[in-house]
């Protein structure tokens, strides 16, 4: 966060060339700011900031967050999902007292999102983009920034664990129903599928995502 108070300046010749010092974050007016779609998370104890000799408040704090998300899983695991975080500040109207404004372009927060980003794990960030707009409530305006992050699956694990064996276990199956053995051992093996497919239902059912309105077509009899 970065904002300007015009009232914190000084001339640094007069103060044996101190340009900038660090304060408490109580020590002069924060902007206040809140994630709408937080659940959950933990609060930063850094708690201090940067004052600059022309009146520039510099403050960095590290937050860990969990947010709400909306997902839709129908083609999953290949599926890309869009999560927004919305920051905003509902104590001081957009048009008279506070405006936020990014500071950097998505194209340069996205390159440091990624350098920070883990490479191992289930997903893969793709995008990010920022809308910035006012929005109306208890007739005022409101100053909101939201991140628009776009984060794509990595469906290998699912492919090897439930894809692969799901379709050996119907190609293995129609290979015997059709096959020139007797009756009595095509009974035995279907029922061994049978017995095989409950179980990968069962890894299928834990696997999948339930947060979402429509099934997985993988997951949709």
């Amino acid at each position: 966060q970065e904002w300007q108070n015009p009232f914190a300046t000084w001339d640094p010749q007069d103060f044996c060339n101190i340009s900038e010092i660090v304060l408490p974050m109580d020590t002069y007016w924060s902007p206040p700011i809140f994630i709408l779609e937080r659940v959950s998370g933990q609060n930063p104890e850094l708690n201090y900031m940067v004052l600059m000799h022309n009146g520039s408040f510099n403050s960095t704090r590290p937050f860990q967050v969990t947010l709400t998300c909306s997902l839709i899983i129908l083609k999953f695991p290949f599926d890309t999902q869009t999560c927004n975080l919305s920051v905003a500040s509902f104590l001081y109207p957009a048009v008279t007292d506070f405006v936020m404004k990014m500071r950097r372009t998505p194209a340069e927060i996205m390159q440091h999102s990624q350098n920070l980003l883990l490479t191992d794990g289930e997903w893969k960030f793709t995008n990010l983009s920022i809308v910035e707009f006012t929005e109306a409530l208890d007739d005022k305006e409101y100053s909101v920034v939201t991140y628009m992050i776009s984060m794509q699956r990595r469906p290998t694990l699912y492919i090897l664990n439930l894809i692969l064996p799901t379709c050996a276990l119907y190609l293995l199956d129609m290979a015997v129903l059709f096959g020139p053995s007797s009756l009595e051992e095509k009974i035995n093996f279907q029922i061994a599928i049978i017995l095989g497919s409950s179980m990968l239902a069962v890894i299928l059912n834990n696997s999948l995502p339930t947060s979402s309105n429509k099934p997985p077509i993988i997951g949709t009899p």
